[in-house]
């Protein structure tokens, strides 16, 4: 503490800084805690997603088998399909961690591109389930990306309250502590010594 000049200028100062690391922390803790249960939920909604895709991945490969043993393998059907470029992404804030929101614009496959002469039923649900797949992809990836970034932001946001509270919030509390007892011991000396002055003076 002795680079601490014990003045009531620096213990007003201090006080103030250490009711703003106080409340820093406090807003710290309730960030974290937020984005806990945000992840939390995330977490189970990616889980039930995974499971989704590998049911519906399942049915989609055992209708294309399915479809590859009455019509025989066409390349010429995969080939008709288009690139899909429709996805779209936009933002949304939790606690200033930005989480994704993946969406495709209206162009998903309304009709098949491919004619129903040389094809049949299997093919037709195994083009659903494939895009069903596709969505549900999507919508992994989005829980996904959000999940990383918020424990990301958990990280950092236990990093900055760990400092507060192991680091500035006690190293404020010592040097406030150091200071008002410096000032308390003056103010007892200067009593002290006006005493003994007063009693020198009625000699």
């Amino acid at each position: 503490m002795a680079n601490v000049i014990p003045t009531k200028g620096n213990l007003m100062a201090l006080q103030r800084r250490l009711t703003l690391a106080r409340l820093g922390y406090d807003l710290m803790d309730r960030k974290r805690n937020i984005l806990i249960q945000e992840i939390m939920s995330l977490i189970d909604r990616a889980a039930e997603i995974q499971g989704r895709i590998e049911s519906t991945f399942a049915s989609a490969y055992a209708a294309l088998r399915s479809a590859n043993i009455t019509l025989g393998q066409h390349m010429d059907f995969a080939e008709s399909v288009d690139l899909d470029d429709s996805v779209q992404i936009r933002f949304r804030s939790v606690m200033g961690v930005e989480i994704p929101i993946l969406s495709a614009r209206e162009t998903e496959e309304a009709t098949a591109p491919y004619g129903f002469a040389l094809s049949n039923s299997r093919l037709d649900e195994a083009r659903e389930g494939f895009l069903r797949v596709k969505q549900l992809t999507r919508e992994l990836a989005e829980v996904e990306t959000s999940i990383y970034r918020l424990a990301m932001a958990i990280k950092k946001t236990q990093k900055r309250a760990n400092a507060l509270q192991n680091i500035l919030i006690p190293e404020f509390t010592s040097r406030v502590k150091y200071i008002t007892d410096a000032l308390e011991e003056k103010e007892r000396e200067d009593f002290s010594r006006l005493k003994v002055i007063k009693a020198r003076a009625k000699d």
